[in-house]
């Protein structure tokens, strides 16, 4: 069912012990969400746990707190919280977690603000916004904790993060002046914004250089599509974690609506994230191979030889530019 924000706040309360989980391979708002509540409820003296399925990607271990993450539980809960998951099966193999949960009549959770969110917990608080961090912001406040420089500065992480630094086109008035209300409570603007978009290991330079070097364009040059490989990641020295943000400089070049980013997990597998620039929904392109996500930024898997993986995405693409 849907869920006033309260109505969990209420819930949570009465929980003595709450598992926190989110997607698999997380990204700044996944890991600010659930840290940052988990800090919550350690002040509500509420025993929890953070579980991620993925390793944490190397550009976010610099975040204090990581390390307490665990891949699964290792104690019971009465209580389980989704963050910043759109589905089930983006769990991962904690998938399994949620459904033994269910079959055990254990409460579920869903805090999420993707537009293709299946509400497929118990109680479920879905709404649109720049990041989901803003909607834990919102919930630490109803459980009557105030922000301290820990929870300001996880919530910061992920409002910095899915805002792409405060330039999407949904960051609103709402988002600035949660931004504003974290600053005052001790998170520090400056370090976060270096360490999440500017700071970069050699081997990522290398990366991305190369990377950069390969642009494919499609449709009169509005689809822009770069490809990452295990072999690039190699020669380079870099891991996945160390292509985030890449899918972001294709979108920059004057003629292209849209962007691709093929990160290769394992051979015939890649990883697909898509952004647009002003009119194309990449929620509903994704959507057609599975995926989803935002209007402007979503993602998706997709199996099989590199040249017939593009294939499919550029005739995909394509229903969605502008004649």
């Amino acid at each position: 069912m849907n869920a006033t924000m309260q109505q969990i706040a209420e819930r949570i309360k009465r929980a003595k012990s709450v598992l926190i989980m989110t997607h698999m391979r997380p990204d700044g708002d996944a890991l600010g969400s659930a840290l940052a509540l988990f800090s919550a409820l350690k002040k509500l003296n509420i025993r929890g746990k953070v579980c991620v399925e993925s390793d944490i990607p190397s550009n976010l271990r610099f975040i204090q707190g990581v390390e307490t993450i665990a891949k699964k539980p290792a104690e019971s809960y009465d209580l389980l919280i989704t963050v910043d998951c759109s589905d089930e099966q983006r769990l991962g193999l904690l998938f399994s977690e949620f459904g033994k949960a269910k079959r055990e009549r254990i409460d579920t959770v869903n805090i999420d603000h993707h537009i293709s969110n299946t509400r497929f917990a118990k109680y479920n608080f879905v709404q649109e916004c720049a990041a989901n961090c803003m909607h834990i912001a919102t919930l630490i406040e109803d459980l009557g904790v105030p922000f301290d420089k820990t929870i300001a500065e996880y919530l910061l992480i992920g409002l910095l993060t899915d805002s792409g630094n405060f330039s999407h086109d949904d960051v609103t008035e709402e988002c600035m002046l949660l931004a504003a209300k974290l600053v005052k409570a001790g998170a520090d603007m400056r370090y976060y914004n270096y360490e999440l978009f500017k700071k970069q290991p050699k081997a990522r330079a290398k990366l991305y250089a190369k990377t950069m070097s390969g642009i494919r364009y499609y449709h009169e040059d509005r689809f822009a599509v770069i490809t990452i490989t295990q072999k690039a990641m190699e020669e380079c020295g870099a891991d996945q974690g160390m292509t985030e943000g890449f899918v972001d400089f294709p979108l920059n070049i004057e003629s292209v609506e849209i962007a691709a980013s093929l990160l290769e997990i394992r051979k015939g597998q890649y990883k697909i994230s898509l952004r647009s620039k002003e009119y194309a929904d990449v929620n509903k392109l994704a959507a057609t191979f599975g995926g989803g996500g935002h209007i402007r930024a979503a993602g998706c898997m997709l199996f099989g030889d590199i040249e017939e993986v593009l294939d499919k995405l550029s005739y995909v693409a394509g229903q969605y530019l502008e004649d």
